[in-house]
This record gives C-alpha cells, sequence and structure tokens, in this order.
C-alpha cells in the first residue's frame, strides 16, 4: 500500500494495530498510536484506536495503563461507547479486581448506556476470579432480571466463579442449567470443571467429567488434559493421571510445559523420582520449551537420587534456555549441594542469587545457613538473620535450629540466650 503512494486512513492503521496485537508485537502497536497522536499526524486516533490499546494493555497485564490510556482518550475530547466501557471493564475482570470492575459497571450505567451480556459477563468474572461465588451468582441474577439473556461465556464464568473456590456440585448444577437452557457445554466448560474437581479432591468426579465430555462429543484439547491430569496428581491418582497422558500422546495431541510441570512435579511430591526423571527426558526429546517449575522440580528429582551433575546440568539449561531461575529453583539447588555436603557451592550459589536480586524466603535462608554452618562460616549465619529481620522474611523452625547451632559454635552464649526468648512463646 505503502509503495503505491496510497495514503492510509484511521481505518486502514485501526486494522494495522489490531493485526499487531493479535500477532503479540505489541511495540509496533504502540509504535502507530503514538505516531497518530502526534501533531502533524493525518490520521487521528478515533475510539476504535483506544479501545484496542486497552484492550492490549490487558492482555499485557498492565492494567494501570488501560486506565490511562482511558482517560487520555476522555481528556482529548472523545466519547467512550460501551465497547470502550467492556474493554476496561473486562481489564479489571481479569485480574479479579472486583472494586474497580463495579466502579466501571456502575460508570456505564450512569453515563446512560445499558450494560449488555459482556459488561455483565465481565462483572461476574471480576467476582469468580476474586473467589467471591455469591456475588458472581448476584450478578447472574441481576442480569437475568434485567432481560439480559446469559450465553456460553456467561454461564462458562459462573462455573469457573464456583469451581475457583471448590464448590463443585454449584458448579455441575450451572452446567445442568445451561443444558436446560437450551446452551451445551464446550471445552471450557470442561477444564473449569475439571480444574474444580482437583481442588475439592473428588476422585470419582473426575472420572464423571471426562465421560460427560465423552457423550457429548466434546474433545478434549492439551488444556482439558493438563486439568485432568494435574486433578488426578492433586490427589494422589498417579497412574490415572500417567495413562491419560499416554492417551493423549496416542491421540497426537501435543504436551506443552504445563502438562510436564504437573507430572514431573506430581511424581516428585510422591516420591517416584525415576518416573519424574523419564517425563523430563521425553519433554527434552519432544522439544517442549522448558519452564521454571519443571526445572525445579528436575533438580529436586536429580538430588534426591544423589545426581548433581545432573542438577546442576538443568540449572545451567535454565539460564542458557533464558528461563531465569527464581526463588524455587535456588532454593532446589541449594538443598541438592547441601545434600551432597558441597557446602562452598552451596555458599557460593547463595551469594549469587541475592547478586542476581532473587529475594530468598525462610527455606531458601535455612538452607544456606546449613551450609554456613557446615562450612565453618558460623559469623555469616548470624548476618543473614540480620538480613532477615530487615526484609522480614519469617523464622522458621529449621532457621532457629541452625541460629542457635551458629551461636554454639561461635560460644556467642548471650545471642543464643536472647534468641531462646524470643522463641520461648511458641514452644511446644
Amino acid at each position: 500500500m505503502k509503495g503505491t503512494n496510497i495514503r492510509p486512513d484511521t481505518i486502514t492503521l485501526n486494522i494495522v494495530i489490531h493485526c499487531l496485537i493479535k500477532l503479540g508485537q505489541y511495540e509496533k502497536a504502540v509504535e502507530i498510536f503514538n505516531s497518530m497522536r502526534d501533531k502533524r499526524a493525518e490520521c487521528i486516533p478515533d475510539i476504535v484506536t483506544f479501545t484496542s490499546i486497552i484492550h492490549m494493555y490487558s492482555v499485557c497485564g498492565q492494567i494501570e495503563n488501560c486506565r490511562a490510556v482511558f482517560d487520555t482518550m476522555l481528556a482529548e475530547g472523545l466519547k467512550p461507547n460501551i465497547v470502550s466501557y467492556n474493554a476496561l471493564l473486562g481489564a479489571y475482570a481479569s485480574h479479579g479486581m472486583d472494586k474497580e470492575a463495579l466502579s466501571v459497571f456502575n460508570e456505564i450505567k450512569r453515563k446512560g448506556f445499558c450494560p449488555d451480556v459482556v459488561s455483565y459477563t465481565s462483572l461476574l468474572n471480576a467476582y469468580g476470579r476474586s473467589k467471591k461465588p455469591q456475588k458472581a451468582l448476584e450478578v447472574f441474577k441481576m442480569m437475568k432480571k434485567n432481560k439480559c439473556k446469559p450465553n456460553l461465556v456467561t454461564y462458562n464464568a459462573l462455573i469457573d466463579a464456583y469451581g475457583s473456590s471448590g464448590l463443585l456440585a454449584q458448579a455441575v448444577e450451572v452446567l445442568r442449567e445451561m443444558e436446560r437452557n437450551g446452551l451445551y457445554p464446550n471445552i471450557v466448560s470442561i477444564c473449569t470443571l475439571l480444574a474444580a474437581c482437583g481442588r475439592c479432591g473428588q476422585k470419582v468426579n473426575i472420572d464423571t467429567v471426562l465421560s460427560a465430555a465423552k457423550l457429548r462429543g466434546i474433545k478434549l484439547n492439551t488444556i482439558a488434559y493438563n486439568s485432568a491430569i494435574g486433578s488426578y496428581m492433586n490427589i494422589g491418582e498417579n497412574e490415572k493421571a500417567i495413562n491419560l497422558y499416554r492417551s493423549m500422546m496416542k491421540k497426537r495431541i501435543k504436551p506443552d510445559s504445563v502438562t510436564y510441570t504437573q507430572l514431573i512435579s506430581g511424581c516428585c511430591r510422591m516420591s517416584l523420582y525415576n518416573e519424574a526423571l523419564g517425563f523430563f527426558d521425553e519433554m527434552m526429546d519432544l522439544k517442549v520449551p522448558l519452564s521454571k517449575e519443571v526445572c525445579s522440580s528436575t533438580i529436586c528429582a536429580y538430588s534426591k537420587q544423589g545426581q548433581l551433575t545432573e542438577a546442576e546440568f538443568v540449572f545451567n539449561l535454565m539460564k542458557e534456555d533464558g528461563c531465569i531461575p527464581d526463588v524455587v529453583a535456588y532454593t532446589s539447588m541449594l538443598h541438592a549441594y547441601s545434600s551432597t555436603e558441597n557446602w562452598d557451592k552451596a555458599c557460593t550459589l547463595f551469594e549469587e542469587m541475592i547478586t542476581n536480586g532473587i529475594q530468598p524466603d525462610s527455606i531458601a535462608c535455612s538452607t544456606a545457613m546449613r551450609a554456613l554452618n557446615k562450612g565453618g562460616q558460623s559469623t555469616k549465619v548470624l548476618i543473614l538473620a540480620e538480613h532477615m529481620k530487615e526484609q522480614e522474611i519469617p523464622f522458621s523452625d529449621s532457621v532457629f535450629f541452625e541460629i542457635i547451632s551458629a551461636c554454639s559454635l561461635l560460644r556467642d552464649w548471650k545471642t543464643a540466650t536472647d534468641l531462646i526468648k524470643m522463641m520461648e512463646p511458641s514452644l511446644p
């Protein structure tokens, strides 16, 4: 188009911005938006432009920018329509910010607009995500009272509101009501129910939901399989989870990093370390991108098997793959060094963790303290204890134990006595 010297108009640029957002090329979308707002620009942004940018920031999780763009739109003399309001309402809803979502919903009514199915569904979703299922139900009833017909997305949002709070029976009842009203559940409905089963620890219901999906001709996708595998693992049904994974592979449904996170971390929780490492090998063979959770669980499995070299390989692989280690990954590696009595390496790794700006938790601190005590650096244990106080990191029993051990090794009886006085009220 540019090559033919045909000048784009606002509609053209709006389409380009929409496409860039769909492709995840957010910087380019913002670049075009800013160029349109330039004083010398021929194409001025309209209501559609601003709404697209609000939606983009919502997808990015930059919710404060959503409101800023909305306010800029008002400042530039544009009157928002119901779609613009819904974009802002949806942004708050997606993060469970129910107070802000309700404020926008009330603003819609104050400005003389009639909330539509998207407005009601977004507000319902906001309450669901903030674990307020009763409030979500109130919105659902208000919607029907105001003669706004719920759609499939609305019902799924209500199922999720109950399911995420572990209220499985109510979630199933919503599914039945949906079918009675002539709406048929889809894969999202099934995924939501499967996740709820895992939270409630319901063995039978996972099988029932899977059977219901099959009966209704709903083909499971990767997300549905992940929900079912995770639910089985959460209730200790590892064989069923593994069988489902094998079925998934047989049907050529491609597993992702979430699938392997569920399987590897689940096996580690049940001390099935060989099985966990087997899944890691399969993941590597399929070239599935690494996740922090997978790496942390795999490091733990290698550590429990006494395979330090392999644990180090996975930890370094994380860094090479651009998967920056978090506090869980560092703590897993600290345990690996500690269990093999590599005290110096454990201390060095802890220092690296602090240097990289990773805030340690109680578990990481107690592991580091043990390494420092064993490595003859007990003075640093007391320094670390002061750091924990400053950063308000809670003291666990194992932290107290290591501090008292350090006091004993240093013959620092005053600090030990002061510490015991602090501990005494909570001791059984």
